[in-house]
């Protein structure tokens, strides 16, 4: 898709509409920090680059969740709406509207991402639970690459229990063997290399440790089946590629032949030792840093670089939708990688100046900083199709074909009244009569992502049976089990 937006902007105001703003397909990288539901008030350090930012992480579902939002998820994304339904019933509704609010930007995000692209959820144990559970019902749980813990602190005391020392990253990709990714390194310390590449052949290519040329059970490659050296496996090379090994010197066996052959992998080949899911070699920060802005939540800038080095490669666009003090388009910036942010501060653009200036400003950091950047208080304008944010996965419908009818497009609750009003309060499942709207769910015909509109895709309604309904909302589930006995559209 075409961009319709420019490098280095800055948007100023709620993400949402700049999201829905911004074409399809046109990101390759989300990675951002959002607010965490803490219950708290947070403000920026008197005095500091960053003085008067500050933010409420504070939900409500009277005061926080719009109306448009519901119908958008309980019409188009109903995975999305069991996990806020759920939220509601174990935490309560502060959480259930804080993944409400998250929830329609984060099925903006998925759209804005390219086939290649990722994204980085930050947050900590407060709500990561419930958002693992809100990403998997819009990128699909195969798509959840990693959940990882970053370890910010040594210690931290707090007298009602452990301490909490680390967040936690959600790491998904749009397309499963699509996406982008370079791995994670850190730099070998003298004692990891002493006690790994222990072996030295004195031809002058150094130290070596082995690894295994066998495909053991569960490895991705390999698959070919042969004898090399006396020993039938199932080896990770067909066997011109052992050739080769063998030819460069890279094949180790024990003294006399013996032993099942091994690779050498080359200290001066590595890149590093690879990175796990527990980050514990990048500090958190604290006012006494120079990198410090004195903006509540600041993370370092190596945590986000590490992000975008693995996760997408120069010239790419990176979008924050929670910039706050930058730090993300930062770790871009440095990386030569392009950036859009967003947030809600007043402040973001002096303060993004000023850090790029500071902080991107030498050699050291890369792309000697010398560009403009660009803001906006109102959203792009959309050059593609348009179309709103829309589920990954499709229901199929089985056995039922029916013309869908022109009609109004309405909101839900005015479509629940209007089909109660036409269809008698009667049931089209069990014939049995209500007149009480909460237990009556819409019946998708045809789904906005489909192309159709509330008429069509909202066509009837269908109850639970009696002996299901546990409270005065029907679940999803209960109506899918329901009409799956009944042979009813919607029970597949």
């Amino acid at each position: 898709m075409t961009k319709n937006f420019r490098n280095r902007t800055l948007y100023h105001g709620d993400n949402l509409e700049f999201l829905r703003g911004i074409n399809s397909e046109t990101i390759d990288l989300v990675a951002t920090d959002p607010p965490f539901n803490k219950g708290r008030d947070f403000h920026a350090t008197p005095d500091s680059l960053a003085a008067g930012a500050r933010f409420h992480d504070r939900w409500s579902w009277e005061k926080d969740v719009e109306g448009e939002w519901i119908d958008q998820i309980k019409t188009d994304w109903p995975a999305v709406q069991e996990v806020i339904d759920a939220a509601n019933h174990t935490w309560g509704e502060d959480m259930g509207a804080f993944l409400c609010y998250m929830g329609v930007r984060l099925m903006e995000m998925h759209r804005l991402l390219k086939p290649t692209g990722s994204l980085y959820l930050h947050c900590d144990d407060t709500a990561s639970a419930y958002l693992t559970m809100l990403l998997d019902a819009i990128f699909g749980r195969r798509n959840r690459r990693a959940i990882v813990t970053w370890k910010r602190y040594g210690s931290h005391n707090d007298a009602s229990g452990y301490g909490r020392v680390c967040d936690v990253l959600l790491y998904y990709v749009k397309q499963d063997g699509e996406h982008t990714w370079n791995g994670a390194f850190i730099d070998l310390d003298e004692e990891y290399v002493q006690k790994t590449y222990r072996m030295d052949d004195g031809d002058g290519r150094g130290r070596y440790r082995t690894g295994p040329l066998h495909a053991s059970a569960g490895h991705s490659g390999g698959g070919y089946d042969y004898t090399f050296r006396g020993y039938t496996r199932t080896w990770r090379y067909p066997q011109g590629g052992m050739r080769k090994l063998e030819q460069d010197g890279r094949i180790y066996q024990g003294r006399g032949g013996k032993g099942v052959p091994q690779r050498k992998i080359y200290l001066a080949d590595s890149k590093g030792r690879p990175v796990g899911n527990l980050w514990d070699d990048i500090d958190g920060l604290n006012s006494g840093n120079e990198e410090s802005t004195g903006y509540p939540t600041q993370k370092p800038v190596d945590l986000y670089r590490r992000i975008i080095l693995a996760s997408s490669n120069e010239g790419d666009m990176v979008l924050d939708p929670f910039c706050g003090c930058a730090t993300t388009l930062i770790a871009a910036e440095q990386t030569q990688r392009e950036w859009i942010g967003m947030d809600l501060w007043d402040e973001a653009l002096d303060v993004v100046e000023s850090r790029l200036k500071k902080e991107c400003g030498d050699e050291e950091h890369g792309k000697l900083w010398g560009g403009t950047v660009f803001t906006a208080n109102t959203p792009p304008l959309r050059t593609d199709d348009g179309a709103i944010a829309a589920p990954p996965l499709k229901t199929k419908r089985k056995g039922i074909t029916r013309t869908p009818e022109p009609g109004p497009v309405l909101p839900r609750d005015e479509m629940l009244a209007l089909l109660h009003e036409r269809q008698g309060g009667k049931c089209r499942g069990c014939d049995r009569v209500y007149d009480d709207l909460r237990i009556w769910h819409i019946d998708h015909l045809n789904p906005r992502s489909a192309g159709g509109v509330n008429h069509d895709s909202n066509r009837c309604l269908l109850c639970p049976p009696c002996n299901s309904i546990k409270s005065d909302t029907m679940t999803l589930t209960a109506l899918r089990r329901h009409n799956a006995r009944e042979g009813l559209m919607g029970g597949d």
